[in-house]
């Protein structure tokens, strides 16, 4: 019987470590601008024309999960620290998840962009890592402080060729990334032990990509508990990725089958978007992934994030309202899964 009960024990620890024992289909969005919109005048309404506030109008189309991204120092205080704690706020008071997003930047972080902050500029290798995990600690203190838990924390955002470039840029130093890597996801431990840690990605539909970052990071030393994929078909098909949305789509669950075996984890798809001015053709679109991240990836997807549907369709094309603050079709896929 004690020997049952220890492997019991064993189990429920690397399954809970994992995330494994959440079985919550999650449907998020990252709503980072929000602030910044409701400063410019911007209001939010429902499709009965009532006035809502955007993260309670998120919770009423269907979604139990929210993103908030946060940069180190920028000029006009947007993203920093406290403008996501009053946004975590909202999220905490309608009762949904939230997943904090680390740029390590002062500004956008992207596959084309991983700028170190103004203040870190001058760091030596060893101080750089000292100064990640001191931010990440501040701000997820912050939140602890006001009594708020992420359920999931990205260390870097679409880190496809590593972040904090050049010391961090994974094609040339991929050492050096998982180093950082590790430096957030410590530190994130830290102060939430029980959070999940995720490195995030471009293109899903990559397989190559993947197999790339995660046998670095693991080669390396590089810590994570589940990988964070984007999925923009519209993106996917201009660059030529892709040749039409069904490819992205197909390519990506069959990536998300792959790698979550390979590397032993689960998977998140933490942002896509569809073109605005196609609203019927989005929802679609939305709802397939939804449907097929949930029912065709053997458990290991556990959600799917939009990435700004709240903002103008000008000059942000991907997003789901419409300029004077509806939801569009679009949003109507979370609410029909």
């Amino acid at each position: 019987m004690k020997k049952l009960l220890s492997i019991v024990c064993a189990l429920w620890s690397f399954f809970s470590a994992y995330g494994q024992t959440d079985t919550i289909f999650y449907k998020g969005a990252d709503i980072s601008w929000t602030t910044q919109l409701e400063a410019e005048g911007h209001r939010f309404y429902n499709t009965q024309g009532e006035e809502r506030e955007c993260t309670a109008l998120m919770k009423e189309l269907g979604l139990n999960a929210i993103r908030l991204r946060v940069w180190v120092n920028p000029e006009d205080k947007w993203s920093n620290k406290e403008d996501m704690l009053r946004m975590a706020k909202r999220v905490k008071e309608n009762g949904m998840e939230l997943m904090v997003d680390f740029h390590y930047s002062d500004v956008w972080a992207d596959p084309a962009h991983q700028t170190i902050p103004r203040e870190w500029q001058n760091l030596s290798f060893e101080d750089l890592k000292k100064a990640v995990a001191t931010h990440t600690r501040d701000v997820l203190l912050l939140l602890k402080n006001n009594n708020i838990e992420p359920r999931w924390v990205q260390v870097g955002n679409e880190t496809s060729d590593g972040f904090l470039w050049e010391a961090g840029r994974a094609s040339t130093n991929m050492s050096q990334y998982a180093a950082l890597t590790t430096a957030g996801y410590d530190a994130v431990k830290d102060i939430f032990p029980n959070a999940t840690v995720i490195v995030h990605l471009d293109n899903g539909f990559n397989n190559d990509l993947y197999n790339y970052i995660f046998d670095g990071l693991k080669a390396n030393g590089g810590k994570w508990d589940m990988i964070g994929m984007s999925l923009y078909p519209y993106w996917s098909i201009m660059y030529k990725h892709v040749k039409d949305a069904d490819e992205a789509i197909t390519r990506c669950m069959d990536n998300i089958r792959r790698v979550s075996r390979k590397y032993n984890c689960p998977v998140m798809i933490v942002e896509t978007g569809m073109e605005s001015a196609k609203p019927e053709e989005g929802k679609a679109l939305l709802a397939r992934i939804i449907r097929q991240a949930r029912t065709e990836t053997e458990g290991k997807c556990r959600g799917v994030f939009y990435w700004e549907p709240e903002c103008k369709p000008t000059p942000y094309v991907l997003g789901a309202f419409t300029a004077d603050g509806y939801p569009t079709a679009i949003m109507e896929a979370f609410g029909e899964n």
